[in-house]
């Protein structure tokens, strides 16, 4: 029995392996998919190296300085405070990358165990579960996440949970759809009929054969949870000042903007190719990971 085992572990790693070079030939004929992989590769360098990119402190002021426009010294120029926008927006990568992947991350693990709940086990837990995710859809995400930070007040930490929460409905109906889709396969029922109890066959079984849509929609929420984040920000509900965060920054600069534009354009322009990365990244995913393109 053991060399069986052993045989079959061994047959499966070797046909991994053609398909994992497969999945990463197609995703390198997606064009849009390579430049948004580069686009979030770039976040991620630019954060973990903000020190080392960042010319000055994010957070000092220089009030001489105040409202210079681009240039040799200031290469975003500065704000109404002095401090240099370049520095502002690059820690602010740091706080993206944060936030996008927190949010996600609650949304995830709460939507993907309820979906799972629901589609796996049917009946009044799927009833009950699914009419609470029907009543958060009700309301548009923003509304909702404005609501919850009513009760949790301002912050960056309750600003990720409220995005997060938003997210989990959709994890939620995404999940269950799929679950209700494989529960009933072959290999499901064999997995059941030998003994399997269900935790073992939902953690061992259901769950690595629907992990494409999930990697999808984690990716593409990512684009959203920053989107949210920096508009929660925008409103002053997010990160509080002096935080170099993108959303903040556009709240800042609105009162200047027809004097120096730039303190609204650049921190306006690293949200829209964080998003735009991140959704290109998404939709090559999707290309790559739906078992209906084939080569």
């Amino acid at each position: 029995m053991t060399d069986t085992g052993g045989a079959m572990t061994g047959a499966l790693s070797r046909q991994a392996v053609p398909a994992a070079n497969g999945l990463r030939r197609r995703l390198l004929k997606n064009r849009l998919a390579v430049v948004g992989a580069l686009i979030v590769a770039g976040l991620v360098i630019v954060a973990a190296a903000a020190p080392l990119i960042a010319p000055y402190d994010p957070i000092e002021q220089n009030l001489p300085e105040q409202l210079k426009g681009p240039g040799p010294g200031h290469l975003f120029g500065t704000d109404d405070f002095g401090r240099d926008i370049f520095s502002r927006v690059v820690y602010g990568a740091r706080v993206t990358i944060q936030v996008g992947v927190i949010s996600v991350a609650i949304g995830l693990i709460a939507g993907v165990a309820l979906g799972l709940l629901a589609g796996f086990y049917g009946g009044l837990a799927d009833s009950i579960i699914m009419r609470v995710m029907d009543v958060l859809l009700a309301f548009p995400g923003i509304l909702l996440a404005i609501a919850i930070m009513a009760v949790l007040g301002q912050g960056l930490q309750n600003a990720m949970i409220a995005v997060g929460t938003v997210a989990i409905p959709t994890y939620a109906r995404l999940v269950r759809s799929a679950v209700l889709s494989v529960k009933e396969n072959e290999y499901i029922e064999a997995a059941r009929a030998i003994g399997n109890s269900a935790p073992r066959v939902l953690a061992g079984h259901v769950l690595p054969n629907i992990l494409a849509p999930i990697i999808v929609q984690s990716t593409l929420g990512l684009a959203y949870a920053i989107l949210e984040a920096a508009a929660l920000g925008f409103l002053g509900l997010g990160a509080q000042r002096p935080f170099p965060e993108w959303g903040l920054m556009l709240n800042d600069a609105q009162r200047f903007f027809l004097l120096s534009p730039h303190i609204a354009a650049f921190p306006g322009l690293a949200i829209m190719v964080t998003v735009l990365g991140f959704n290109l990244l998404g939709d090559g995913l999707r290309d790559v990971l739906d078992p209906r393109l084939k080569e």
